[in-house]
């Protein structure tokens, strides 16, 4: 043994004596065997060698830390309803596996959002409507006043230059025209300019609390618990549109986890902030769902003298049955479809307004928005970004458009003539405008399909007559 070693353990047990005495007179060895033990203890550690300090005792009558379980507990939002929902969504989403602490950070401060709610604190009441949405509510030519005008063109033509090494490798990437991504850029929030004011699990939790698309925010909210688990967003991220739409291209939280990518390398996915991870995820979106790159998303029409415009019926036809029927580019020269050889012929606003004949990606661009109105804006808008040209021909403005609360009387009339107009929501939509011009067809008016005042008093008068 070294000799050091024994000078060590001599001191250390020198030491320990000390100890005992001092554990007896303070009356924690209450006998000569439990001095013995201790002096046995404390020998044996010195001749391990130097030991860490011992842990502090825990307090007396203070319980060890455990994790939480049971129901949350919230604070009252305030709002009858939406307190009830949330906790029975809260036990659910907990139920189901979700973290519990994400699952209280989406819901512990959740406040009625009045277009959503009302201003009601008990009572559930509905302000808003899909017909009430721009895309429906307003004449078409109004809708696009914004996406074609000036200010939206000229922005859109600036970052055509200023991101377009970007726009340059995510066309080689995923296929996607450059102009198709910068239509839907500015027509989602202004090229970034505006993403929202929202957080999106309040967002989504009142229209879960609203009703009518209840599972569509629940399924929303369990995405976001999954976006926060998975570390692609920080809570303070999750920043949303009135919807709970994410970022600068405005993806729903499924959307996102199913499309978003990271294209500037920097190991997030961030739409919010990285221009290029927010277009390359659109990209991806639109690639995946059918986008066809160098084809159009339409080509306005001329249409002949004596023309049937029956035929703008909804269906495809081939191009060769287009041109035999007398259509053509309205700018001239022959049809550029880049290889698509089918198309449908669409009368936004009847036979006396632009004409177009739509393609494939006039389809893929209402991933994003159901609404006609909306794919035309994104389809035209982009046009004019590279250059294109908008509408030729003039909007029928001088002809009054209908109320929602008329399209619903129109197609309460047409349903009970035995034309299927669907549910009456004030929306005119294809299946109403399929309506109408079957009706149209069946008394020999011009069967365009077009919603206008002379249209709802024929119908009115055509269910008088059958009763």
């Amino acid at each position: 043994m070294n000799p050091d070693s024994r000078v060590k353990n001599g001191n250390c047990g020198e030491k320990a004596a000390e100890r005992v005495k001092s554990m007896i007179k303070r009356g924690l060895a209450s006998s000569k065997w439990m001095g013995i033990a201790v002096v046995c203890g404390a020998l044996a550690s010195c001749a391990a060698g130097p030991q860490a300090p011992s842990p502090k005792p825990p307090v007396t009558g203070t319980p060890s830390p455990v994790s939480e379980t049971g129901p949350i507990i919230y604070k009252s939002s305030g709002h009858a309803a939406m307190d009830a929902w949330r906790n029975d969504f809260s036990e659910r989403a907990i139920a189901a596996g979700n973290d519990r602490a994400i699952v209280k950070s989406l819901l512990e401060n959740i406040s009625p959002i009045t277009m959503w709610l009302g201003s009601s604190l008990t009572e559930v009441q509905t302000q808003t409507a899909p017909s009430d949405q721009a895309e429906f509510a307003k004449p078409i030519w109004d809708y696009l006043a914004t996406p074609l005008g000036n200010t939206r063109i000229t922005q859109g033509q600036q970052k055509l230059i200023s991101a377009g090494p970007t726009l340059q490798a995510i066309e080689e990437q995923y296929g996607v025209d450059r102009q198709a991504l910068l239509a839907i850029w500015g027509m989602e929030t202004n090229f970034g300019g505006f993403i929202g004011r929202d957080d999106a699990a309040n967002a989504l939790a009142n229209m879960a609390v609203e009703g009518r698309r209840r599972n569509l925010a629940e399924t929303e909210l369990y995405a976001l618990m999954k976006i926060l688990k998975e570390g692609h967003a920080r809570r303070g991220d999750l920043i949303a549109g009135w919807a709970g739409a994410l970022g600068q291209t405005q993806f729903m939280p499924t959307t996102y986890l199913a499309h978003a990518v990271d294209f500037d390398g920097d190991g997030r996915r961030d739409v919010w902030k990285s221009e290029a991870d927010a277009l390359a995820s659109a990209a991806n979106y639109l690639a995946r769902s059918g986008y066809v790159k160098g084809q159009p998303w339409g080509i306005e029409v001329l249409t002949p003298a004596g023309f049937d415009f029956s035929l703008a019926d909804g269906g495809e036809r081939r191009m060769t049955a287009w041109t035999a029927a007398g259509l053509s580019p309205i700018r001239g020269g022959a049809f550029e479809t880049g290889g698509a050889e089918f198309a449908e012929l669409w009368l936004p606003a009847g036979a006396s307004g632009p004409k177009f004949l739509l393609f494939k990606n006039f389809n893929v661009y209402k991933v994003y928005n159901r609404a006609d109105s909306y794919a035309l804006a994104v389809g035209l808008s982009g046009d004019m970004i590279v250059g294109k040209g908008g509408p030729v021909a003039s909007w029928p403005k001088h002809i009054p458009p209908l109320s929602v609360a008329e399209i619903r009387d129109l197609q309460t009339s047409l349903n009970a003539l035995g034309y299927d107009a669907g549910t009456p929501d004030g929306i005119a939509g294809r299946r109403t405008k399929t309506a109408l011009q079957n009706f149209q067809k069946a008394r020999g008016f011009l069967a365009d399909g077009y919603p206008t005042q002379e249209m709802l008093a024929a119908v009115r008068v055509g269910g008088a007559v059958t009763n």
